[in-house]
């Protein structure tokens, strides 16, 4: 069994995938083909923002608005600590400084009450700058936005969404990566909707922020190559990966679908032996994983045994919080600082999602769980 099942899908969009790959061996613009700008537009017009910006990956694409913000030392960006490092990672990579706040232990997702204490107190301690708020769509379900927005206004900061994982998900029918002033995601081959490498994109509707963004895809490009107005980087995301993600668009809604349906017959299979995804009133999740939560970190084990016996793969997202990883010990947090996320990282693991689990699958799984 797959945990996540790529193998299936391409077998479905074959034809178009190889078409749209003959396509771009024709005409043979390898960098910046047409097929970028027209991803570009599906993209933008699926999340139902003015721009959409690809680039090199995930982990550009947070770089890159972090960049075209001019984020750097003294500067404080809120991001929570039960994520992928690369959320923190070009923060750091900035010169500016991650604080991270805790997480609800219902959505895993950055606590909004935890968030406002923090901006509160960095700003009362008066050696950092308080400038993004950086939530995380954590498994595929967007973060509190409508309580996010209302403290990013109070304070006056800009809020950058991490929708990595959460592209597809929505709340009351706005779609992730239109939240915030900017939004970044992921094409990872494991993320919801991936291409066959790295790749990503940056979503925002102010007309100047994505003309920066251009320009730092492409080395602080300003008229032509040679004529640098800024300091920017190689990120470009290539035209192979822009024709396959075009083709896999033509199914992603349908996708995401089935990730939910797939999702309910989990939930209803477990929900008496583990403790399931919570997804709150008029949010939809893409179901990047499928995150459960055992008694213990023993049971944990326990479980994962039983599943890896019967060749049922399983994951764990994330054993080691950021503010304990080695990357981030200068900041000074120690073991028992996020009451939340820590004891949440030694008893979650994930099961295999994609959308064609089949039903008998789910029972075989669930059925071990």
């Amino acid at each position: 069994m797959q945990f996540i099942d790529l193998k299936t899908q391409q077998e479905k969009i074959k034809t178009g995938i190889d078409d749209r790959i003959q396509t771009v061996l024709a005409h043979g613009k390898y960098i910046m083909g047409p097929e970028i700008k027209e991803l570009e537009q599906v993209l933008a017009d699926f999340v139902e923002v003015k721009h959409c910006i690809t680039c090199s990956s995930g982990t550009d694409a947070l770089l890159m608005a972090l960049m075209a913000w001019d984020i750097g030392p003294g500067d404080a960006v809120f991001t929570p600590p039960f994520t992928f490092i690369a959320t923190a990672e070009v923060i750091q990579l900035l010169g500016a400084t991650p604080v991270f706040v805790d997480i609800d232990e219902n959505t895993f997702n950055i606590n909004p009450l935890k968030l406002a204490e923090e901006i509160d107190r960095t700003k009362k301690e008066g050696k950092l700058t308080p400038k993004v708020i950086m939530p995380v769509d954590l498994f595929g379900l967007p973060a509190n936005y409508p309580e996010i927005d209302s403290i990013s206004r109070k304070y006056d900061l800009l809020v950058l969404e991490d929708g990595a994982q959460g592209f597809g998900g929505s709340i009351e029918g706005k779609m992730a990566c239109s939240f915030g002033n900017m939004a970044a995601t992921s094409f990872f081959p494991a993320k919801p909707l991936g291409c066959y490498g790295d790749g990503g994109a940056i979503f925002t509707n102010e007309d100047s922020m994505a003309e920066k963004l251009v320009s730092i895809r492409v080395h602080g490009k300003g008229g032509h190559k040679y004529d640098n107005v800024r300091v920017g980087i190689n990120g470009r995301l290539d035209t192979l990966q822009a024709a396959i993600l075009l083709e896999k668009m033509t199914i992603f809604p349908e996708e995401i679908r089935l990730r939910n349906a797939v999702a309910s017959q989990y939930t209803e299979r477990l929900k008496n032996k583990v403790i399931t995804p919570f997804i709150p009133d008029g949010y939809v999740s893409a179901w990047a994983q499928y995150s459960i939560v055992a008694e213990s970190s023993d049971h944990r084990i326990e479980i994962q045994e039983r599943l890896k016996n019967h060749d049922i793969p399983t994951g764990i997202y994330y054993p080691i919080p950021l503010h304990l990883q080695t990357a981030f010990t200068k900041l000074g947090y120690r073991k028992g600082d996020f009451p939340v996320s820590e004891p949440t990282s030694e008893r979650i693991f994930s099961l295999p999602m994609h959308p064609y689990l089949t039903e008998t699958d789910i029972e075989k799984i669930t059925g071990l769980v």
